[in-house]
């Protein structure tokens, strides 16, 4: 058993493509808000499905009524939305709030005035931290006097279940002259990744309470990288390790470094793609799909809502239809086989135009040629879920728009937020079945 194992994972997709295969279960997706060296007041947006390799998903996909954007940090909250928040000026005493229902999509929400510093300090930097109890704090680094001050963390909490309403600042109980501060916990430990402003290295300290006190474990060059770095952002692997971001801002590069248990991290690597074009961003992992199996092979696909229809591709647009000629049947048979993005999810490559496959467009499913890129890739591969009108049906969420499903909506295919209604669940169920060419 050992070998045949060891036989598929060298073959890779094109095997798996030709024997029918369970799913390998979730599919981790990256997702990736940042300023760049060209403009801090647009935001970008990148994904990946490894961590390291980001595709832009979108430029300039979101400018605030006035002021900056720089520093983005995204956040999934439990109603669904994306969240961001962000710098909105070298001084001043506010921070900025996005929402995004697909995160290419934002809608300006607010500015939180923090009330530190007025007009003459500065509010830099804020990330997003989500307690073990599920409660929601923004950690941003404030200066009394400004750019050239003496910078402190201080962190405020939600009072409100859609972010709107925030308690007073409270020191987080680091000394002076700190910034840039990142918070994850692991078990009873917070640990806080941050730079330090006068000796230009991200150190490490941990805490048994979010507000301290604050032991530092990791000072000076204590992990090899070298000073003048800022930004750290981190993000837990599949495989339990931590990927830990940061930008060499003078140099304006950008790298990443691994750990597996926060105490040690290996080398630096440089980030491929992006380094001297992103600043300061910060990740976030998001798990799309479960472990239901799809068959492989040619199939068809029929709605779960309107029986006699099937998925098929006429000019190049994807619909429900009926089914009647043998042209039709051809048309709606698909060689389904390993996702082209991820060989955990799965793509559909069409038996009449060999080298097309359903992708999604402006969330769009049009049959369209795969053109190498990882775009493509992306939009051309979906995660299968347990059906959402049950019944043994099968629904596939967008791999690189976790949170939308494939749907029909007058008997077109298009790509749509999951809602909790019985019409959406039976207009993005279908039943696999045996090819009908």
């Amino acid at each position: 058993m050992r070998l045949v194992w060891a036989l598929v994972l060298a073959l890779g997709a094109s095997l798996l493509v030709a024997t029918p295969a369970q799913a390998a279960g979730p599919a981790p997706h990256y997702l990736m808000t940042a300023f760049t060296n060209s403009s801090e007041s647009n935001m970008y947006v990148y994904d990946s499905s490894n961590a390291s390799n980001f595709n832009l998903v979108r430029a300039n996909a979101y400018r605030p009524p006035s002021g900056l954007i720089r520093d983005p940090s995204v956040l999934r909250h439990s109603d669904g939305y994306y969240y961001v928040v962000y710098t909105t000026g070298w001084t001043g005493n506010t921070i900025g709030f996005a929402r995004s229902a697909d995160y290419t999509t934002w809608t300006f929400l607010r500015n939180v005035t923090v009330g530190l510093n007025g007009s003459t300090g500065s509010t830099w930097a804020p990330e997003w931290f989500r307690d073990g109890d599920g409660s929601v704090h923004v950690v941003f680094s404030a200066s009394t006097t400004g750019t050239a001050g003496q910078f402190r963390p201080y962190r405020i909490t939600a009072t409100s279940g859609d972010l709107s309403a925030w308690t007073a600042p409270v020191p987080l109980g680091i000394p002076a002259n700190y910034i840039d501060s990142f918070l994850v916990k692991v078990g009873g430990t917070y640990h806080n990744f941050l730079k330090n402003e006068t000796t230009k290295y991200i150190e490490h300290a941990t805490a048994t309470s979010l507000n301290g006190p604050w032991q530092f474990v990791g000072t000076g060059d204590w992990a090899g990288w070298g000073s003048g770095l800022e930004g750290p952002a981190l993000v837990r692997l599949p495989d339990g390790r931590w990927r830990i971001y940061f930008d060499q801002y003078a140099a304006g590069r950008y790298y990443f470094a691994d750990s597996g248990d926060l105490a040690s991290f290996g080398a630096k690597v440089e980030l491929p793609g992006l380094t001297g074009t992103a600043r300061h961003f910060t990740v976030l992992r998001e798990d799309v799909g479960d472990s239901t199996a799809v068959p492989v092979g040619n199939r068809s696909l029929r709605s779960a809502n309107f029986p006699d229809r099937h998925v098929r591709h006429r000019d190049n647009l994807v619909r429900i239809d009926p089914v009647v000629t043998a042209a039709d049947r051809g048309d709606a048979t698909f060689t389904i086989g390993a996702g082209l993005a991820h060989a955990g999810c799965y793509s559909f490559q069409s038996v009449n135009y060999p080298g097309h496959y359903l992708r999604h467009n402006n969330m769009r499913l049009v049959l369209a040629r795969d053109d190498g890129t990882a775009l493509f890739r992306g939009d051309a591969t979906f995660c299968g879920r347990a059906g959402l009108a049950g019944g043994g049906t099968t629904s596939f969420e967008s791999y690189n728009f976790p949170g939308r499903y494939l749907r029909h909506y007058d008997y077109a295919l298009r790509l749509d937020p999951r809602a909790g209604d019985a019409t959406f669940a039976g207009d993005a169920s279908f039943t696999v079945t045996a090819p009908l060419a």
